[in-house]
């Protein structure tokens, strides 16, 4: 019994330093436009979740995003394909400490000036609407002005933007959309005929 507990050790140690090394080995420049896009066609990284990545989804940086850090991604999808997140509670959600955790929010949306420009240098949020839609905003941060002293505690920053050189997107149950650490978000702006929504975010570390 013990010999087969220290076989059982040395193999889960095995396959975790192998996923490190495969993690360390991951490089973005690995990643074209075409190379991408084949991956993310596959569908294989939803783990069977039905709603669609946005077009609006940088996929070389998600591609690579994924790769690096697979278990996190993975655990991500698994949680929201056998989850009725339709029943999930309001609050966060500890799915891997804090490398990876989900806020459910239920609140009304708000008019365009009510919203206002943020970035996340830690974290990459995959944003959901579960219930209901509203306006999504991007913009590379590159492009934007602080408007604030960047949060580091709370890993947000606020920012002024050139509304000519953003976009803005519908988000609704059908689709998702995924923010890196390069892009300034403009979420829950009000759309006609929707008041509220209920939406997830999801918080995963970056690299």
């Amino acid at each position: 019994m013990k010999k087969l507990i220290f076989i059982i050790l040395i193999l889960t140690l095995a396959m975790t330093e192998g996923e490190m090394l495969n993690a360390q080995s991951v490089k973005r420049d690995d990643w074209t436009s075409n190379k991408a896009n084949s991956w993310l066609n596959t569908g294989d990284w939803k783990n069977g979740w039905k709603p669609n990545i946005h077009p609006s989804v940088n996929t070389v940086e998600f591609a690579y995003q994924y790769h690096k850090n697979k278990a996190l991604w993975d655990k991500a999808f698994a949680y929201l394909s056998s989850t009725n997140l339709d029943t999930l509670s309001v609050g966060k959600h500890i799915l891997d400490g804090e490398n990876l955790f989900i806020s459910v929010t239920e609140a009304p949306v708000k008019d365009f000036e009510a919203t206002k420009w943020e970035a996340h240098k830690k974290y990459i949020d995959i944003q959901y609407v579960i219930r209901g839609k509203e306006k999504m905003g991007i913009i590379p941060v590159e492009k934007t002005e602080a408007d604030q002293p960047f949060d580091t505690a709370k890993d947000i920053g606020f920012y002024q933007a050139d509304e000519a050189a953003a976009k803005y997107y519908e988000a609704n149950p059908e689709v998702f959309l995924i923010f890196f650490p390069g892009d300034a978000h403009r979420p829950g702006i009000k759309i006609a005929g929707t008041d509220s929504d209920k939406k997830l975010v999801i918080k995963i570390k970056a690299d």
